[in-house]
This record gives structure tokens, sequence and C-alpha cells, in this order.
């Protein structure tokens, strides 16, 4: 995970030294509850939530044009995963508290309009990229971890109050989708948690939130 945060770091002073025309923006926002869950049969299924919770990045986005941007985002959540299953292998149901780290990596193309003079500037937008999943189970008697790497896709709606030509605040709507993201994400089959994944669940995460632009020109 540490290689990939130097990347990501790495990408973004590069890209700002390099920039004439760029907006640097930090992310702040409240991810909601989602629900996932999977049934094999009665004897094989499982059912969870991904708590709500603090999600937090960075996106360089460079503009070659006032209504049109190409971003590069990092979001990171950590959270856990309260989950009810119960295998092939288990006469009775069972419990587990996971701890999960999310990680997404996208690119966006963001549509920007506003009033001339105005220091409102609306925008929407959407990303597609991958997502890195961090999986604990810190049961005790039961303690292992794992990743994985899935397909997510995403889409906002906000705006940006500009106080100055340099700097804004920024408001915005989130909605972040991992593509088969709960049975690949959390290893589990028939027969318990595991690697492979015979049946999938998607996972919408909506937040609502902002941050702070800065334009570099």
């Amino acid at each position: 995970m540490k290689k990939h945060i130097y990347l990501i770091l790495f990408v973004l002073v590069s890209g700002v030294v390099q920039a004439q025309d760029m907006y640097v923006n930090f992310y702040g926002s409240y991810a909601f509850d989602d629900s996932f869950d999977s049934y094999y049969d009665y004897d094989a299924y499982y059912d969870g939530k991904i708590k709500g919770g603090f999600q937090w990045g960075a996106g360089l986005e460079y503009k070659p044009s006032p209504y049109m941007g190409f971003e590069f985002v990092y979001l990171r959540q950590d959270t856990n995963a309260p989950t009810w299953y119960r295998t092939y292998n288990n006469v009775r149901e069972q419990y587990a508290d996971f701890d999960l780290g999310i990680n997404y990596l996208l690119l966006g193309a963001n549509r920007y309009f506003s009033r001339p003079g105005n220091q409102f500037q609306g925008f929407g937008g959407l990303m597609a990229g991958m997502v890195i999943a961090d999986l604990e189970n810190t049961t005790e008697g039961s303690r292992w971890s794992s990743n994985t790497t899935k397909f997510s896709w995403g889409a906002k709606l906000g705006g940006i109050y500009w106080m100055n030509d340099y700097f804004g605040l920024k408001l915005q709507a989130q909605l972040l989708s991992v593509v088969q993201g709960a049975g690949g994400g959390f290893y589990f089959d028939g027969y318990g948690p595991q690697t492979s994944v015979y049946t999938y669940s998607t996972i919408y995460q909506f937040s609502l939130g902002g941050g702070l632009v800065f334009s570099i020109n």
C-alpha cells in the first residue's frame, strides 16, 4: 500500500511542477453505510454492511479549457464491515466485524458551467478506475487478512465558490461503485473466507462533502 501512496504523491508533485493550467483538489466527505449480501443456498451465505465514515483524498486536474477538466483522484476510507455469515462447514451462523481499508484510484472528466463574472462555478463529472480493498479479521482465534483489486466507477455533482482567482471552496455529492466488489473483496465462498469467489455483490457508496481547490495558472 505504501508503494501506491508514494506513486500517487510523485504523480501529484510532478504534475504541479509541470502544470500551466491546473486545479489541485483536496477532498473530505462523509460516506454513508452500504449493505452487501450473497446467498449460495440456505446453508451458505453472507450478509453485511460497510459502515459509513470519513473519506479523504486529493486530485490533480488538468484544464485544457475553462469548461473542461481531466482529473486523477485518490480517495481513502478506513471503516468496518460487520458481517453475518454461514458456510457449509459451520453448523451455525457466525459473526465478524472486519477492519476494512478502501483505496480508490480514479481518472475522470469534469464539465464546468458558470456565468461570466460569477464567483460560483458548478460542475459535474464521471470517473472510472480501480479500488484496492484491504480486509482484516481481528477476531480472536480466527485472525487473517487479505486484499483485492476491482474495477470501480463514480459520478459527482457540485460547485466551487471562488474566494479569489487562486483559491476556492468546493461542495459536492458523490457516488462511487465497486463492481463485483463484495464477493471478491471479502473472500467468501460456500466454504468460508477464500481467495476464489463464485458470486458477487456490487457496492455503492454515496457521500456528501467538499474540499479546497487551488488554481495554478
